[in-house]
């Protein structure tokens, strides 16, 4: 009977050493599978948030091996994070602007600083977006067009908000007011005109009502359930073009070159669409 027990325990031992022995292979696949998953840091323009928030997600079902983080913000910020180093797999910005201040194939006009972050042959534009004017809930100055406004604000009788001159959709503001012959700084002296960091800011602003008038895009005022009352033309501002690049540093250029043709096709595009973007014509 002795020999019996010795034998059972002898048994049980070796049982439990290869059961280890098999957890600890589970564990080392599990570590190895989670160390072959590739991080992807995408800065993209404030004004994406919601569309690529989306899309990530659905790409990550279908790509279980690729994470996704997002950096949300001004591009002009985002472009100032890019050139002080900051790890960066794809960049999308608002305005062409940003982009060729880091792209080494442009001119010193365009790209005074001599940058080169931008892998020049993944450079594409990707969206078109539209800038335009919105009011609060109700529209109590009865803001009807961009004419309206600048009438209005000739006059001092509406306060309106508008980005910073280093943010896209800013810069797209600065050339109406210019396209009216409006003076921003005499009438921001004079208290008839507030900023933002970004657009979200500047729909935040119009949402509380803080403003009588803002410019923003068609894709914002959509999230913002901010409904315009007018659509600025290609003479008064240009066309609203997203260019989107790999960056050189990344270390994984074709996990971001894939995920950016993923943006470009169909199935992305269809979520791009739903909020007010268009493929660009």
């Amino acid at each position: 009977m002795m020999w019996k027990k010795a034998a059972a325990a002898v048994f049980v031992g070796a049982l439990a050493f290869v059961l280890a022995g098999c957890g600890t292979d589970k564990t080392k696949e599990e570590a190895a599978g989670k160390s072959d998953k590739v991080h992807l840091t995408v800065f993209a323009a404030a004004s994406m948030t919601e569309t690529m928030n989306q899309i990530a997600e659905q790409y990550q079902k279908e790509h279980p091996n690729v994470e996704i983080s997002f950096n949300f913000d001004s591009s002009g910020t985002l472009k100032t994070q890019i050139q002080n180093g900051a790890d960066c797999d794809l960049f999308i910005s608002a305005a062409q602007k940003q982009m060729n201040q880091l792209d080494a194939s442009k001119d010193g006009k365009a790209n005074p600083d001599k940058l080169d972050f931008v892998k020049g042959d993944s450079r594409v534009a990707l969206l078109e977006n539209k800038v335009v004017l919105v009011t609060p809930e109700g529209n109590p100055k009865d803001v009807k067009d961009f004419k309206d406004m600048a009438g209005k604000l000739k006059d001092g009788s509406i306060r309106l908000v508008m980005g910073n001159s280093d943010v896209p959709v800013g810069q797209y503001t600065q050339k109406i007011l210019k396209f009216f012959n409006l003076d921003e700084q005499a009438i921001a002296q004079a208290g008839h005109i507030t900023y933002g960091s970004n657009v979200k800011e500047v729909t935040t602003q119009i949402r509380e009502g803080s403003a009588d008038c803002g410019v923003i895009y068609a894709t914002d005022a959509f999230s913002a359930k901010l409904k315009p009352v007018d659509e600025a033309t290609k003479d008064m501002c240009g066309q609203v073009i997203y260019p989107a690049a790999v960056m050189k540093n990344s270390k994984h250029q074709q996990e971001a070159q894939d995920f950016l043709n993923y943006l470009k096709g169909q199935e992305a595009m269809k979520i791009f669409q739903s909020v007010g973007f268009s493929p660009v014509g």
